[in-house]
């Protein structure tokens, strides 16, 4: 009895296929990613949460943003630097961490188009009705707006792989770098149609909103600019509507072209391989983006390196 609970249980990943050859610069390659993922992510939370002159809603919300890509990329990297040096017939997963992952996976991707929604909501107030920015965006309205981005894809990722959970399963091997909600359902032999019809349903509710707020949102902006005669206004309001339109750019190309790719089985492969970027890009390239792109932070970047180089010298 025990065998068989151990057998229905256990499932065989695929999970990173690499060439023994390529298993070290695979592995390196990874790991360095994942480091600098969680040392930028970390280090940059830390800095808008002890620097009083970054107490603002637009930094306070960007911290949503950098908590889910430290989630999003440890979801899904360490357990594929654990798959190089394993062989492929020993990738053993156990079923309630496969379900766990696919839900991390999915809630990853959810949770950063509603975090960008609401950075979007930030830019519109401040550059639309600036005159009224403290009185909207007060810090309960902040709280409120972060609830709102983790707790939509908190209940709609739990309904995406709770319908795949109920069904029976009657094959073990799950054909992707790592467990999402296809995986699951594709274990059972049973009609998984209302699997499909509520995933397109989630997927067009979730990309068509993201889309079309953003897209009107940023249409407003740029209607504000064209009008305005303050060159100090539209220099900074483009500077950060850019750096936000180019991380939600990379997130929505990464994502869409996952979805694309499903719809050609002989690219399995390439849809594979889009899936792992999904989870490595937008987090390594976020930091980056708003890091340096906006001069507040990148001030304090450059007056915290060289008080350490001045002590250093001391």
């Amino acid at each position: 009895m025990e065998n068989q609970t151990l057998e229905a249980d256990t499932l065989v990943l695929e999970g990173l296929k690499v060439t023994p050859q390529s298993s070290i610069p695979a592995f390196t390659l990874l790991l360095l990613i994942y480091i600098f993922i969680m040392v930028s992510n970390i280090c940059l939370m830390l800095l808008i949460c002890t620097e009083r002159s970054l107490h603002q809603p637009m930094y306070l919300l960007f911290c949503n943003m950098s908590i889910n890509d430290v989630f999003g990329a440890t979801t899904i990297i360490p357990p594929l630097l654990s798959d190089v040096f394993t062989p492929i017939t020993e990738r053993y997963v156990g079923y309630i961490i496969c379900v766990f992952q696919a839900f991390g996976a999915h809630f990853y991707g959810s949770a950063a188009h509603t975090v960008l929604m609401v950075m979007a909501f930030d830019r519109y107030v401040a550059i639309c009705n600036p005159l009224r920015y403290a009185t909207i965006m007060t810090p309960r309205m902040v709280l409120g707006l972060s609830v709102w981005a983790w707790a939509v894809p908190f209940i709609m990722v739990g309904i995406l792989v709770g319908l795949s959970v109920r069904l029976s399963r009657c094959r073990r091997v799950i054909f992707n770098p790592f467990c999402d909600n296809a995986s699951l359902f594709k274990l059972s032999c049973e009609s998984v149609l209302i699997n499909n019809i509520y995933g397109l349903g989630y997927t067009v509710v979730l990309l068509g909103s993201s889309l079309g707020s953003v897209t009107l949102t940023y249409l407003r902006i740029a209607m504000v600019c064209l009008r305005s005669k303050n060159q100090a206004l539209n220099s900074k309001a483009l500077q950060t509507c850019a750096t936000h339109l180019a991380v939600y750019v990379i997130m929505f190309m990464s994502g869409s072209i996952i979805i694309v790719l499903h719809r050609f089985p002989h690219l399995s492969d390439h849809r594979k391989l889009a899936s792992i970027l999904f989870h490595v890009v937008p987090p390594a390239m976020n930091t980056v983006i708003y890091g340096l792109q906006i001069k507040e932070v990148r001030q304090k970047i450059f007056i915290m390196f060289t008080r350490s180089q001045r002590m250093e010298g001391k």
